[in-house]
């Protein structure tokens, strides 16, 4: 179905982390048919709209220019431009910059308009093999200040973790990671949806192993077995709560009665 341009609207709109077959048909028609597209790697996504035969124009924002360049990206808004804000990869807004961008939207009354599709995060949580009906998403972990303590605070976390990494901390991060939580299962997904995806699957000490004369390549999704006391312990209060009589088919019993 054809989707009408809405003027003046901020399209959020995801593109693929590696396959180029993941881009949605929505997707295509959006950066199609808007004004402009705000891209936080202009090569990346002038790659891909290339590949899609799009032309459009291209506005470089990213960590290093969002103060100045969101101004001037909302004043186009407010005069009825359509602008699609992409990621290099992935969705916006997913440990990006696109954050920033997207509240000063809303401040301004900006109507904002999400493309969902591909992002690193839940293909490499339905493959990991780990708890999937709760979890916790914690992007990348400070590099310096506040590391440990980020760390420390997931120590008692009973669902299972997602992290980002890049590939030159990798080895850094299972480290620290195995020293502060202990040797967990964990799984490494590396280059998710690209040509040498590749799914690792142990505890930290067996994954550090790997790395020990290997170099890391590629972006890493890091996804890590929550602490299984604390599971246990939240298992057991759900369990004790539930008590007989007050269950729904006791509940519906008494009112028919």
């Amino acid at each position: 179905m054809s989707e009408s341009i809405q003027p003046g609207a901020l399209y959020v709109v995801s593109t693929p982390i590696g396959n180029l077959g993941d881009i949605t048909r929505r997707a295509v028609q959006i950066l199609s048919g808007v004004d402009a597209v705000a891209a936080e790697d202009t090569r990346t996504t002038g790659f891909l709209l290339k590949h899609l035969d799009i032309t459009k124009p291209l506005v470089s924002y990213f960590s290093h220019n969002e103060r100045r360049r969101i101004p001037a990206l909302i004043e186009r808004l407010r005069a009825g431009e359509s602008i699609a804000l992409v990621t290099d990869a992935g969705t916006p807004g997913i440990s990006d910059p696109a954050f920033a961008f997207v509240r000063e939207a809303i401040a301004r009354g900006i109507r904002i308009i999400p493309v969902p599709g591909a992002s690193a995060l839940l293909p490499a949580l339905v493959v990991s093999g780990l708890p999937t009906e709760r979890f916790v998403f914690e992007g990348f972990l400070p590099v310096k200040k506040g590391r440990r303590k980020r760390l420390e605070a997931l120590r008692e976390e009973g669902r299972t973790i997602v992290l980002y990494e890049a590939p030159h901390r990798v080895r850094r991060t299972l480290k620290d990671l195995h020293e502060v939580l202990g040797d967990r299962d964990a799984v490494l997904a590396r280059e998710m949806t690209k040509k040498f995806e590749e799914v690792l699957r142990g505890r930290f000490t067996e994954l550090m192993e790997r790395f020990r004369q290997k170099e890391p390549r590629g972006e890493f999704v890091i996804v890590i077995a929550g602490n299984s006391a604390r599971q246990d312990h939240r298992t057991e209060e759900t369990t004790s709560n539930e008590e007989p009589g007050h269950g729904e088919e006791d509940d519906e019993t008494a009112a028919a009665s």
